[in-house]
C-alpha cells in the first residue's frame, strides 16, 4: 500500500509540474492562432474603403483572463462586419472571418496535440 501512495504522490507531482509548464505554451499556441486568423481575415477581407479591413484585430494576449482560462478572440470592431461575411437580402455573402477561422483550426489543434503528447509523454 505505501507503494502505491508513494506513485500517486508522484503523479499529483507530475501532473502539477506538467501543468505549469503548459499554461504558458498553450498562451503561445492561443497567441500564434490569433494573430495568424487576423492576418488571413486582412487578406480575405473585401475593401472598398479601407475601414473594414482596419478594424480587424485580436483581443489583449498578454496573459490568462478573468477566468483563469487561457483565450483570444479575433475580428472587426465595425459594425456592419456580419453584414459583408453572411450577406444582406440585397449583397451576398463575402466572407472572411469564416475563411480565417477555418484556416487556423487545422494548425492549432495540430499544436495543441504535440503539445498535449509532449506533457503527457513526459
Amino acid at each position: 500500500m505505501g507503494a502505491d501512495a508513494s506513485e500517486l504522490r508522484k503523479l499529483a507531482a507530475d501532473l502539477g509540474k506538467g501543468a505549469r509548464e503548459t499554461g504558458p505554451r498553450a498562451q503561445v499556441v492561443v497567441r500564434k492562432s490569433a494573430v495568424d486568423g487576423v492576418r488571413i481575415a486582412k487578406n480575405k477581407v473585401p475593401v472598398d474603403t479601407g475601414n473594414l479591413k482596419s478594424t480587424i484585430s485580436h483581443s489583449d494576449l498578454r496573459g490568462v483572463g478573468q477566468s483563469g482560462t487561457i483565450g483570444a478572440e479575433f475580428g472587426p470592431t465595425a459594425e456592419y462586419g456580419p453584414y459583408v461575411e453572411l450577406g444582406t437580402s440585397r449583397m451576398a455573402p463575402q466572407p472572411f472571418m469564416g475563411p480565417a477561422a477555418d484556416a487556423i483550426a487545422g494548425p492549432f489543434e495540430e499544436a495543441m496535440a504535440q503539445l498535449g503528447a509532449e506533457v503527457l509523454g513526459g
